[in-house]
């Protein structure tokens, strides 16, 4: 593991996983309160490639402060910064629900740097999108437990993976990071999509309580060489009980790898 130090003296935590590939490295992005455990469930199925994941502020071992203001944009920024710590050049890039607003900021403004981006579960950056549906509304604010891993996932899958279920649960270091993560995901300050010109592959579980399922379908309306895939039946966690998703993530990342 290894830390950023910026110039406030505050830390970005980073982890490289896997060994050097001749395939491209993939970043990993979570969403709001997440740190990089919310990835832990689906890392065996990108062991062809070097992956970098990442603690957001407010998360895990990141001690970097937050502002009342901070955006999916600052988060992408800090991407950059722990890129260039590690001296990584060019990426493919996963972000997954608020990870998926932040990677949208990455390809529309780092376009040199980032090779595939794939979203899943997002929304529409520059809002334009469907709001939250009213049940995701509903159990976010209620903090509930076993509400929060119903968004996520199925709950004939709940109950075969209990511990897998538990790893989407936000853990931010206090209320008000999760209030500030919340505000930047809601906030409708994202990039254009049309502005996001690498190759692109959306994912969109087709009952998502947590971002509308049209979404998916706007985004890939809007973003030049965007591919959608719809997950029939599948919540937030939209590859939960379906290994064929992540197969096709590894597929898309490997045919837009450099030759």
């Amino acid at each position: 593991m290894t830390f950023v130090t910026l110039p406030s003296n505050d830390k970005l935590w980073y982890f490289i996983k896997n060994v050097p590939s001749s395939n491209a490295p993939l970043v990993l992005i979570q969403g709001r309160g997440l740190d990089h455990h919310g990835w832990d469930s689906v890392l065996n199925e990108f062991t062809d490639r070097t992956i970098v994941l990442i603690d957001h502020r407010g998360t895990g071992q990141t001690t970097a402060p937050l502002s009342s203001e901070w955006s999916t944009r600052d988060f992408a920024n800090d991407i950059i910064t722990i890129l260039d710590h590690a001296g990584i050049d060019k990426v493919h890039v996963y972000g997954h629900s608020m990870g998926g607003r932040i990677a949208q900021w990455l390809a529309a403004e780092h376009a040199d740097r980032i090779i595939a981006l794939a979203i899943g579960g997002t929304s529409v950056g520059d809002g334009t999108g469907l709001p939250r549906p009213a049940a995701g509304v509903a159990a976010l604010a209620s903090g509930d437990p076993s509400a929060l891993a119903s968004l996520f996932y199925p709950d004939d899958w709940i109950a075969a993976n209990p511990q897998q279920a538990a790893s989407v649960f936000p853990t931010p270091h206090s209320p008000e990071v999760m209030s500030i993560h919340g505000k930047a995901s809601d906030r409708p300050d994202g990039p254009i999509p049309e502005n996001i010109t690498v190759p692109t592959l959306i994912l969109h579980g087709t009952d998502d309580p947590i971002s509308d399922p049209g979404n998916a379908a706007i985004l890939g309306n809007r973003i030049p060489h965007a591919e959608v895939c719809m997950i029939p039946g599948a919540r937030h966690a939209y590859w939960a009980g379906n290994p064929e998703v992540h197969a096709s993530v590894a597929k898309f990342l490997l045919l837009n790898d450099p030759k």
